[in-house]
């Protein structure tokens, strides 16, 4: 005769199913991906913690903001040119003139969370080098030569 219901429950998983169950797949990974990986994790962890930190140093006042947050209202309707040009704003990596002030630190973070993909490759560089692995290594300076020449914004494109 079958069981009711709530005995099936409460019963244990047979043997096997529980071994079944506990067993994990068994993936290999090169040790290079390992380390990229953990500048990612790292890096992300510590450009948020960046990010936290000018945020309270520009919510509590500790550093001057180059727009006092009153007079923020009456540049929200307006479009980015504009306000560019109104609040004579820098462009491109004309922030990094401003860190001096509370509203632009918190650009640190920003920018080391867009670069992190950079710093990552360039940590998996001298381990393709050393393995002669000349796909991997023309790919990664590749990748490398592309994101700092968009960053830089000597690849500028679009009416951005």
């Amino acid at each position: 005769m079958a069981k009711p219901q709530a005995e099936m429950l409460k019963s244990p998983a047979p043997q096997e199913a529980r071994a079944k169950a506990s067993v994990a797949p068994q993936v290999e990974v090169a040790p290079e991906q390992l380390v990229y990986a953990n500048v990612l994790l790292y890096g992300s962890w510590l450009g948020i913690a960046l990010l936290l930190l000018t945020n309270i140093i520009y919510l509590t006042g500790l550093v001057k903001p180059y727009i006092e947050p009153a007079m923020l209202p009456q540049y929200w309707g307006m479009k980015a040119s504009e306000f560019v040009r109104v609040a004579n704003m820098p462009t491109g990596w004309g922030w990094f003139k401003m860190l001096g002030y509370s509203d632009f630190l918190n650009f640190i973070g920003m920018a080391l969370l867009a670069a992190l993909t950079i710093i990552g490759y360039l940590i998996l560089l001298p381990a393709y080098l050393s393995k002669k692995d000349v796909p991997y290594t023309f790919i990664v300076l590749a990748e490398v030569v592309v994101l700092v020449l968009a960053a830089s914004g000597v690849l500028a494109v679009g009416g951005h």
